[in-house]
């Protein structure tokens, strides 16, 4: 989640935010969906004239703003946006139908949020999203990389098995067969290769580490926050199992007004405005980067495993 990832899973700690205003529908659906506590076919889809989207501040909330919402009201559509400032809010505030579709996560933070809140909720279409990537430090290309060479990388968990399982697809370092990508830790480390040393940083300082360090794995919200540009980024992450979402009630992705925001962010006006403004993002897999059922595939295969990993601990 960006920014970029903006990203965690099981270590994202919910900040405190107000509740979002209302809006106007054309009809109001029979009870609340995405609780949990009813199948979806217990709602029918709302069509409406007003789509409220919650997203968190910079990259996901600018898309919107400069692009999106015009090609919506060309179609007739009011928007609006409400900007949330942590990674749980926005997922409660669309099941409790105070906003009616979000972006800021990617799928397997999805899949384990909404079962362990019991929520219904699903993905309908990838948005452009800052990857995670090797920066330079006092080494400038990866062919530099030398024995016990230095590399400052995010310490909180989830970025942190994401920065070794980048180190594992250079071959700096090796990670044990079957490893869960998603809590991968040193303990994890088969073989150090390169006898890389690793320099464990808040995520948001890694941008200045990169003096100290010979590289640095730094997030792409905080490269771009920082003046970086993410087409400097020596190697970014391959997986398209961090590419953003957005998610909608499962009752709703039927709907007119949700196939018309997913036709709106795979045009070719925002592809355009996208490839632009966000030079060096990892785009949608639908815009002929991979096939989606692909990345999807590989996304759930990532939860799967993080789910599976969680029950063998207990």
């Amino acid at each position: 989640m960006n920014t970029t990832f903006k990203l965690s899973l099981a270590g994202i700690i919910a900040l405190a935010l107000s509740a979002c205003g209302g809006q106007q529908e054309a009809a109001k659906p029979a009870a609340a969906s995405g609780t949990g506590s009813a199948p979806a076919s217990a709602t029918p889809a709302v069509e409406k004239t007003e789509i409220r989207f919650g997203t968190t501040p910079g990259d996901f909330s600018d898309q919107i703003k400069d692009s999106i919402q015009a090609i919506l009201e060309k179609k007739g559509y009011k928007v609006t946006v409400q900007e949330f400032s942590d990674y749980v809010t926005p997922n409660k505030a669309l099941a409790e139908d105070a906003i009616d579709v979000n972006v800021f996560q990617h799928k397997p933070y999805l899949d384990n949020f909404k079962a362990e809140h019991k929520l219904d909720l699903v993905e309908v279409y990838q948005v452009p999203t800052a990857p995670l990537g090797l920066y330079s430090g006092k080494l400038t290309s990866l062919d530099q990389v030398k024995d016990g060479s230095t590399v400052a990388v995010p310490n909180d968990p989830s970025n942190f098995a994401r920065a070794l399982v980048m180190m594992d697809s250079l071959k700096w370092i090796k990670l044990k067969d079957g490893v869960n990508p998603l809590t991968a830790s040193k303990a994890d480390i088969a073989e150090n290769l390169k006898n890389i040393k690793l320099v464990e940083i808040e995520a948001p300082n890694l941008p200045r580490s990169r003096q100290d360090v010979d590289f640095a794995v730094v997030n792409g919200n905080f490269a771009i926050s920082s003046g970086m540009k993410l087409t400097e980024a020596l190697f970014q992450e391959p997986s398209f199992a961090y590419v953003n979402w957005g998610a909608v009630r499962t009752a709703d992705k039927d709907s007119k007004w949700v196939k018309d925001v997913a036709d709106a962010y795979n045009s070719d006006e925002f592809k355009t405005y996208a490839k632009t403004r966000f030079a060096g993002y990892k785009f949608p897999a639908t815009w002929g980067e991979s096939a989606v059922e692909g990345a999807k595939a590989e996304a759930s295969a990532v939860a799967v495993s993080s789910a599976s990993a969680a029950s063998a601990a207990q």
